[in-house]
């Protein structure tokens, strides 16, 4: 854990609001075009110690995986990917946050499929304010990505082109609303 200077996230403990919330990511579909998806059970926290010291973490329930295509969905869920039944969770755990001000660089373990490597995501704090029921919010952009290959996803499909049908960089988006504690 490190420091997140001059950042305007208070002290304190801050959950992700899933209602406010998303957990996506992207994919290479035949080299030509992004198919997009997100995860639909999913918590998070960041702790924020009076030291400036700051620890996020999140989980994510990989048998949500929706991408609009029951099939693809159900595809995804199997060992070719996912693998959830064996590895129910995707889990991440910051090890640093650096930055100033409102952009961060937050590295950290990623767990997926399994299998866990260290990750640095970009983040941008969006905002922060006081919601009609006397809510303490914070908003965050959170972005990066990971080679499926180095989580044992290696199921592909050869093309006549030369292209594969799914591409090996993922790119993942998480659009976070995180509510200030008691």
């Amino acid at each position: 854990m490190s420091t997140a200077t001059q950042s305007t996230i208070e002290t304190g403990t801050w959950a992700v609001d899933k209602s406010h919330s998303k957990v996506g990511f992207s994919v290479k579909h035949m080299g030509i075009a992004n198919v997009r998806g997100e995860f639909t059970d999913f918590e998070g926290s960041l702790e924020v110690a009076e030291d400036g010291t700051v620890k996020a973490s999140g989980t994510v329930a990989a048998d949500t995986v929706d991408t609009n295509d029951a099939k693809r969905d159900e595809h995804l869920r199997s060992n070719d990917f996912f693998g959830a039944e064996d590895n129910p969770q995707i889990r991440f755990e910051s090890k640093s946050i650096e930055g100033d001000g409102d952009d961060l660089k937050i590295t950290g373990d990623i767990t997926i499929n399994g299998i866990t490597k260290e990750i640095t995501l970009d983040a941008e704090i969006t905002g922060a304010d006081t919601d009609p029921w006397g809510n303490d919010r914070v908003g965050l952009e959170v972005s990066g990505q990971v080679n499926r290959k180095d989580f044992d996803m290696v199921w592909n499909q050869a093309l006549g082109s030369g292209n594969v049908l799914v591409g090996d960089k993922v790119k993942l988006t998480l659009d976070i609303s995180a509510v200030k504690q008691a």
